[in-house]
């Protein structure tokens, strides 16, 4: 009688105080099991360690192995898990009347809300006058931004609308842990402190970023 197949546990690389966190909390809305390998920044420059460029050109978190594959970019791997581990769950189906909301919420995070942050992170770097056209540009770029996702919020409860789903996994990095590497003050966005506080009190949030960043205080509001 042939012995019975025992599937590969996911595995998540997951580099401190980064956009990997999104796939932990993922995991543990979601229930699915894992094996968390987690890996330090260079001390001096901040950058991922050697260990994740030999896993993927990039050197970049996320990145996921499961039964042979090797996935990277943090969008991907979440549609990936939902659609192959999370029967569905999390996302909003087409027939949802918060279906679009859902599309463009998600797509969001990586295609506005984290570059901004990043833009701005570089240009602050550089040690341009606030007067700077550049330096004001790109502060303008994210205070409209932080507006759009303020307006959200007070509209409905989650991104996405009435349901918490992965839009809402997406952006909470870029307005939490992506501020100690580019501060921002939050206090003109009461909206957005209150979500970010409801979504640090997700019992699943909490456990991620226990296992993922035990020594890190989340910035919550």
């Amino acid at each position: 009688m042939p012995g019975r197949t025992i599937p590969r546990m996911l595995t998540i690389h997951h580099l401190g105080r980064s956009q990997s966190e999104r796939i932990l909390w993922l995991c543990e809305e979601l229930g699915i099991p894992f094996t968390l390998v987690r890996h330090q920044r260079d001390a001096t420059t901040m950058l991922s360690p050697p260990a994740l460029k030999a896993l993927h050109p990039l050197g970049a978190a996320p990145v996921i192995e499961d039964d042979g594959l090797v996935l990277a970019e943090s969008a991907a791997i979440v549609d990936y898990l939902i659609a192959r581990h999370g029967q569905g769950r999390l996302r909003l189906a087409p027939e949802h009347p918060d279906f679009a909301h859902y599309l463009y919420w998600f797509h969001f995070a990586n295609g506005n809300l984290q570059p901004v942050m990043g833009r701005l992170m570089m240009v602050s770097r550089a040690g341009l006058p606030a007067d700077h056209p550049v330096q004001q540009a790109v502060q303008g770029r994210l205070d409209r931004v932080l507006a759009l996702v303020e307006v959200r919020l007070g509209e409905a409860e989650h991104l996405a609308g009435a349901e918490f789903t992965a839009a809402d996994i997406m952006s909470v990095f870029s307005l939490s842990t992506m501020r100690l590497f580019q501060p921002v003050d939050l206090a003109p966005y009461p909206n957005i402190r209150a979500w970010l506080q409801r979504m640090g009190a997700r019992p699943a949030y909490q456990r991620a970023m226990a296992k993922g960043d035990p020594d890190l205080v989340p910035m919550l509001g």
